[in-house]
């Protein structure tokens, strides 16, 4: 029952006009066909008069002010002209109703008036003023029905003027809605990139580097060689579940397996990995750990990953590096030094994608901490970072 309910009501609110023009062509029968035989001899004029008075309702709503002007001037010249109260009056009332409900302000308010003083004409016309019993009840009957339909009207101003607003905050929210989602796209597919970078360019700087000293030892020492081979394929190995892993959020479905992301704890693995594919890194850890976010951690591993794997591309041969990890009473900092002649000029420009320093710094950033890069006094490249425990709002 509802629906077909709903449905009606929706159809009328997109076709004014037509449920208009039904309501006028229903009181045309109900106060002008039926009633024209009680009005002999002048069947023709009061025809005439309820015709010209009913008509305008048809156009209430599109047009309620001049709807409005074509019914008090039918009603002044019936008042001047008939001497008979024709039931097709009516109209009045609802053009009362309809400029309190759907026209300006100051139109409900005149159209209150006109049907004020269209009562007291209507009173002094139609019934005698010595006949005080029947002139003050049906002047006051008059007078009141027209204060109760602009009251109405006036509450119907108000549910439309309630109903626009709701709309309109309704349209407000899913605006805003599409906007956070594809800000949280955007930045989804900034993490997804930063997450891409690290694993991408730190993987292939290794499996680079141990080719590289697999291709020379072997000549010399096929073991060595078979050590790196085994080294190039578990960093491949690596680096394609970790993107597995990344390019599983962008599938749709459920099925997806997750694993947990590096912490701090993993530098210690990372740095060994780096040496083992033979750059002379130390590992420096001072203070007692503390607990830390998951987001924060990542950071500090990605951070410290992307620096080794710059020192990979940058420094140069027979460099050596050191990574420490300090913690303090109210932040992790962190540095990653290198000796490495050259490397400074390389590494600031190296990707203009914003993907390397930008990057790091955009993790620091992220989680309320700061971020430093820069060449060192004497030569090689110095990164220091320092992420507070809790994210700094």
């Amino acid at each position: 029952m509802d629906r077909p309910l709903e449905r009606a009501t929706t159809w009328g609110r997109e076709h004014p006009f037509a449920v208009d023009a039904a309501l006028a062509g229903a009181l045309f029968v109900a106060t002008v066909l039926l009633p024209v035989g009680s009005y002999w001899p002048d069947d023709g004029l009061a025809f005439l008069i309820g015709t010209a008075l009913i008509a305008p309702l048809a156009w209430r709503r599109a047009a309620p002010i001049q709807a409005a002007a074509a019914v008090v001037a039918v009603g002044l010249f019936e008042v001047v002209a008939f001497g008979t109260f024709l039931a097709a009056n009516v109209a009045a009332l609802v053009m009362v109703y309809t400029l309190a409900a759907y026209a300006p302000r100051w139109a409900g308010r005149a159209g209150l008036a006109a049907g004020l003083f269209g009562a007291l004409l209507a009173g002094l016309r139609y019934f005698s003023p010595n006949a005080s019993d029947a002139l003050v009840p049906a002047t006051g009957s008059i007078a009141i029905a027209v204060v109760a339909c602009w009251a109405l009207g006036d509450l119907r101003r108000a549910r439309v003027q309630r109903l626009a607003a709701l709309e309109e905050r309704a349209q407000l929210l899913e605006l805003e809605r599409d906007q956070e989602m594809r800000l949280a796209a955007t930045a989804e597919r900034a993490r997804i990139a930063r997450e891409l970078h690290d694993v991408v360019a730190h993987s292939l700087s290794v499996v680079i580097a141990q080719a590289d000293g697999g291709r020379y030892a072997g000549r010399d020492d096929p073991e060595a060689a078979t050590g790196a081979l085994e080294a190039i394929a578990a960093t491949g190995r690596q680096a394609l579940t970790d993107m597995r892993s990344l390019l599983g959020v962008l599938r749709e479905g459920g099925g997806e397996e997750y694993a947990p992301q590096p912490d701090v704890s993993a530098v210690p693995a990372l740095v060994e990995d780096v040496r083992a594919s033979g750059l002379d890194v130390d590992l420096i850890i001072e203070g007692e750990p503390r607990p830390m976010p998951a987001g924060p951690q990542l950071a500090v591993y990605r951070i410290v990953q992307e620096s080794l794997t710059n020192v990979l591309k940058h420094a140069g041969p027979a460099c050596r590096a050191w990574v420490r990890l300090q913690w303090r009473p109210d932040a992790l900092e962190l540095s990653v030094l290198d000796d490495g002649r050259g490397a400074s000029a390389a590494m600031v420009s190296s990707d203009g994608n914003g993907q390397g320093v930008r990057g790091m710094r955009e993790r620091a950033t992220l989680h309320g901490g700061r971020l430093e890069a820069g060449p060192r006094t004497g030569g090689g490249f110095g990164v220091h970072a320092a992420l507070p425990y809790g994210r700094q709002r």
